[in-house]
């Protein structure tokens, strides 16, 4: 005997994970849809509760699911300084905070400067990161020449240069070094541009103080200006395409405006959400970066170069250091602070504010970093693209804790601080990583990211 609803039953497609009933920002804005996912990616978009069938489904009813939160720049210390963070307490806090793929540095100990630094860092990534996640290449003296052909193995997020605020090999503060290094290799070149010989000259300024409300004194908007305009200029030269990392000035934004048809431009939810000098007076040396928080002009300039699309991506410059640390005198103290679990939260009470759209937000974490740095697969949801999503409660209001940071550190500079909007689940390639704020409890499933410019290309299924 048959019954009436064979006929449905017997169409019913099946799915690895079927998230219903929540507000999805797709390219065409936000939908009341439902999203099937299989073999970690996503495969129908639509109403589809009545005719698909799904190993896991995920209630996302008064939920936002937002393209998964790419953040491109992060420290996770691992090798050599795993007393403050390491790749699987970051990415941890990664998923916690609603972020699905990282771009990590390359001032580790070793700094990641050859193939086999990179290959290492992959191998300590795999079975223990809870996102994707790529590896920058330092860009250096002692690498130049190879740098074409490391910029394009596998895992490899590209090149990152530091013009100051580094050491050894890794400091790349000579215009013909610059050069070289912007001669070989053709992919975006991530820059951290702040003057090394004035920062050298100015630091007596501060060293007898102990103030570290002198950070953005010693570090001032000269010292990361004429470092962006020396880069303009030789890439320029070269007709090397750049990011420019955590702009933190007005002049700056001004500046690279001009720029934008072969510079990208970055900036940080501390400089957007810290100003100086309450940071320094409230917060002390944990609200110490490079380049530092500076004055409220600054934070409205880098908001407007938002509403301007001046600014390509927020990156959080996830930069743990230990309290211990953080606590010798200035300018002892070292400059970082955590920053990948609390981006979302922050930049969602942004939202709240009214300082930006949900729109935009998603432009700036999602199909921004995909692509500006070609990223395969992510940065959107649509039909066969990475099924990887940010679920976040807009309505939820959170107080953010030091013991909610999953770093190794164990603080953040937010602790304390009410936010509106906060992640609920978090979903990598289709693996639910984060369910109801919490760890779902499977591994960590986090793979290599691929990019367009420097993975071959697919073989073809046509005939």
């Amino acid at each position: 005997m048959t019954t009436p609803d064979l006929p449905r039953r017997l169409a019913c497609r099946h799915a690895d994970l079927l998230v219903q009933g929540g507000t999805v920002l797709t390219p065409n804005g936000a939908e009341r849809i439902d999203v099937a996912c299989l073999a970690g990616r996503i495969v129908a978009l639509g109403e589809l509760r009545s005719n698909w069938r799904a190993d896991t489904t995920l209630d996302a009813a008064g939920l936002h699911v937002l393209p998964g939160v790419i953040d491109s720049q992060v420290h996770f210390r691992e090798p050599g300084l795993t007393h403050k963070e390491d790749l699987e307490a970051g990415t941890r806090g990664a998923v916690l905070g609603g972020v699905t793929a990282v771009f990590e540095m390359p001032n580790t100990n070793p700094l990641t400067l050859s193939a086999t630094d990179l290959q290492a860092k992959l191998d300590a990534a795999r079975s223990r990161a809870w996102c994707d996640h790529a590896f920058y290449i330092g860009g250096s003296a002692v690498n130049a020449e190879q740098l074409e052909a490391l910029e394009n193995l596998p895992g490899c997020a590209g090149v990152k240069v530091f013009m100051g605020s580094s050491f050894g090999d890794l400091l790349a503060d000579d215009d013909e070094v610059l050069r070289r290094i912007l001669r070989h290799g053709r992919r975006r070149m991530a820059v951290h541009a702040e003057d090394e010989a004035r920062l050298r000259a100015r630091k007596a300024i501060v060293e007898a103080s102990g103030d570290v409300g002198q950070h953005p004194v010693w570090r001032d908007v000269e010292s990361a200006l004429l470092a962006t305009r020396r880069i303009l200029r030789l890439a320029g030269e070269t007709g090397r395409r750049l990011h420019l990392l955590h702009i933190s000035t007005g002049e700056e934004i001004a500046l690279l405006a001009g720029h934008k048809r072969r510079v990208s431009v970055e900036v940080t939810p501390h400089h957007l959400s810290l100003h100086a000098p309450d940071c320094y007076a409230r917060l002390g040396s944990l609200a110490q970066m490079n380049p530092p928080v500076r004055e409220r002009r600054h934070q409205e300039a880098l908001w407007q170069g938002i509403r301007d699309g001046v600014v390509d991506v927020i990156g959080s410059d996830h930069a743990p250091h230990t309290l211990e640390e953080k606590a010798r005198p200035y300018p002892q103290s070292p400059s970082g602070m955590t920053g990948v679990q609390t981006l979302l939260p922050i930049m969602l009470d942004h939202v709240h504010a009214g300082r930006l759209s949900l729109q935009r937000l998603v432009d700036l974490t999602s199909a921004g970093p995909a692509r500006v740095f070609g990223i395969e697969g992510k940065g959107r949801i649509a039909l066969g693209f990475d099924a990887d999503l940010s679920i976040v409660d807009l309505r939820a209001r959170r107080v953010i804790r030091n013991d909610w940071i999953a770093s190794r550190s164990g603080w953040t500079p937010y602790d304390g601080t009410t936010v509106s909007g906060w992640p609920i689940h978090t979903v990598v390639r289709g693996q639910v990583a984060v369910c109801d704020e919490a760890l779902a409890g499977t591994s960590p499933q986090g793979q290599p990211l691929r990019f367009l410019e420097a993975t071959p290309p697919e073989p073809s299924l046509e005939p």
